[in-house]
């Protein structure tokens, strides 16, 4: 199958939370993930740098009190890379100084919220400032090949049909979907879909993904799911 003529998918999109305090951090992930943001997180500045260039972020929470290289530092740094150059950042910090404030968007920052904060008020500011910045992703559907998921509705159709799932396969099933094409381990699907603070043997995924193998491809034509062998599965037609 020629590769240019895959559908395009909306993927979730990639909050880059940088913060060194694990209790703030477990809390944004929970309102993020809740609200349909992915997440991945940053505990000091050098990580953080390095992490931006792997993932290539969509908005980036960045906290000003950092081990190793500040936050003002990071934000004036991720405005010159050409990668995170024009991603929204909001600074989060305990200094509600106006001149602080004022420091802060100088860095580069879009926006500036002292701590404590409200977790809906800084959803909303995010949802705001990705509405500007990136506004595909205000679509509410995921698509591959003739696979369709709604996720409003909660529903998942292939070719027409109804496609019946369970919690587990459905967010399985999302997760790959907003991947198209990339290998994932079971222990990368296991983070990303039961969590990385729950224990589960690697061998469940495998389950799983027999599971949702069977509901999707029933009564239609072609595999959508390729294991690809010692390293993982995708969502990729083969031919």
């Amino acid at each position: 199958m020629n590769r240019s003529a895959l559908p395009q998918t909306v993927t979730r999109p990639m909050v880059l939370v940088i913060e060194d305090e694990a209790a703030l951090v477990t809390l944004l992930r929970y309102n993020l993930e809740r609200e349909g943001f992915a997440v991945t997180e940053a505990r000091d500045g050098e990580e953080a740098l390095l992490l931006a260039r792997e993932h290539k972020p969509d908005l980036v929470l960045l906290d000003w009190m950092l081990p190793h290289v500040s936050g003002i530092e990071v934000c004036r740094q991720l405005r010159r890379l050409p990668d995170t150059r024009s991603v929204p950042i909001i600074m989060l910090t305990a200094r509600g100084e106006d001149a602080d404030k004022v420091r802060g968007l100088d860095s580069g920052a879009d926006d500036y919220m002292t701590k404590p904060f409200s977790p809906s008020e800084l959803v909303a500011r995010l949802r705001a400032h990705l509405r500007r910045a990136r506004p595909e992703f205000t679509a509410e559907q995921l698509a591959y090949d003739d696979l369709e998921m709604d996720l409003v509705a909660h529903r998942v159709r292939r070719a027409g049909r109804d496609v019946h799932l369970g919690p587990t396969e459905f967010r399985l099933l999302r997760y790959l979907m907003e991947h198209p094409a990339r290998v994932f381990s079971r222990e990368q699907l296991l983070d990303a879909v039961w969590g990385r603070d729950i224990y589960i043997e690697p061998r469940t995924v495998d389950v799983h993904i027999r599971r949702l193998r069977k509901a999707i491809n029933n009564g239609a034509k072609g595999d959508l799911i390729r294991t690809v062998r010692a390293a993982g599965y995708s969502l990729d037609r083969e031919g």
